[in-house]
């Protein structure tokens, strides 16, 4: 069993362990500086690649359904992007719900690119999970960017969660059941805020003026239906990994197949990136 199914295994039987242990499954990557930064006034860290140029970065919007994941879990999996596409990273986390609901966390993910925007020449965005669709919510707000790459995107905050791939992959993805994913869209949107506006459900916007999109995912995840309906929707490109679940990416420097979905996404950005 790979370190990724072991950590879902886990939580499943309801061991979360300790505050972002999710990030024990990366190695390190070495080769990189981070610095820690306010960014218009949201936290945000640096990931910068030893001899790297500062006119092209990707701002990355880490996952964690909008309750868990920070700088500290997902810095490693960014670091090994930002160093296989030889570009500055600005990873950015935001207001965590329920304490902070819907729209703070794209207020401050909008805040960030701004703020990276302001100070450099060409910007992508990047997410995973929660993180992929607000990388989606900024680019729409916001255009500009370069290109957008997705991790395992969350973007449907339908409460009836109507993706097939849920009962698809039932056996296989024990962690993210619809009812979880219910459960985070309840803490997510504030009572009353529908979950098919498209201020909230991107699926439900005009996508026309999106950038060019890189969607990865798992073959055997149940989000896996959000990652194909976005490609049928925008024309991105799309892979799925054969027997991968949510985020695999997040083994990087530990499994190769995580290794081989990172050095696509870096070939496929650094030409958008004028590289």
């Amino acid at each position: 069993m790979t370190a990724i199914r072991e950590m879902y295994a886990r939580w499943a039987a309801g061991d979360m362990g300790e505050a972002d242990q999710w990030g024990d499954v990366t190695a390190e990557p070495r080769g990189l500086d981070y610095a820690e930064v306010s960014a218009g006034g949201v936290p945000a860290m640096w990931l910068s690649p030893h001899g790297v140029g500062p006119d092209r970065v990707i701002v990355a919007l880490h996952g964690g359904g909008f309750v868990s994941g920070s700088l500290y879990s997902h810095r490693k999996m960014y670091g090994h992007l930002a160093k296989a596409a030889g570009v500055r990273v600005l990873l950015a986390t935001y207001r965590r719900a329920p304490e902070f609901r819907f729209p703070a966390q794209i207020e401050d993910a909008v805040t960030v690119y701004r703020w990276a925007a302001a100070r450099t020449q060409t910007v992508a965005l990047a997410g995973d999970s929660s993180g992929g669709g607000l990388a989606v919510q900024v680019a729409l707000r916001e255009p500009g960017a370069a290109a957008l790459l997705l991790l395992s995107p969350w973007i449907d905050m339908d409460p009836a969660q109507a993706a097939t791939s849920y009962e698809e992959n039932a056996a296989t993805d024990l962690f993210f059941t619809r009812p979880m994913v219910q459960g985070l869209i309840a803490q997510y949107l504030p009572e009353g805020e529908s979950g098919l506006a498209p201020e909230v459900n991107a699926f439900h916007a005009d996508l026309s003026a999106l950038p060019p999109i890189y969607v990865q995912c798992g073959s055997e995840e149940s989000g896996r239906g959000d990652s194909e309906r976005l490609a049928k929707l925008t024309g991105a490109r799309l892979d799925v990994f054969d027997g991968q679940l949510h985020t695999f990416q997040m083994a990087a420097g530990r499994a190769s197949v995580a290794d081989e979905a990172i050095g696509r996404l870096a070939a496929w950005v650094r030409p958008q990136l004028g590289l």
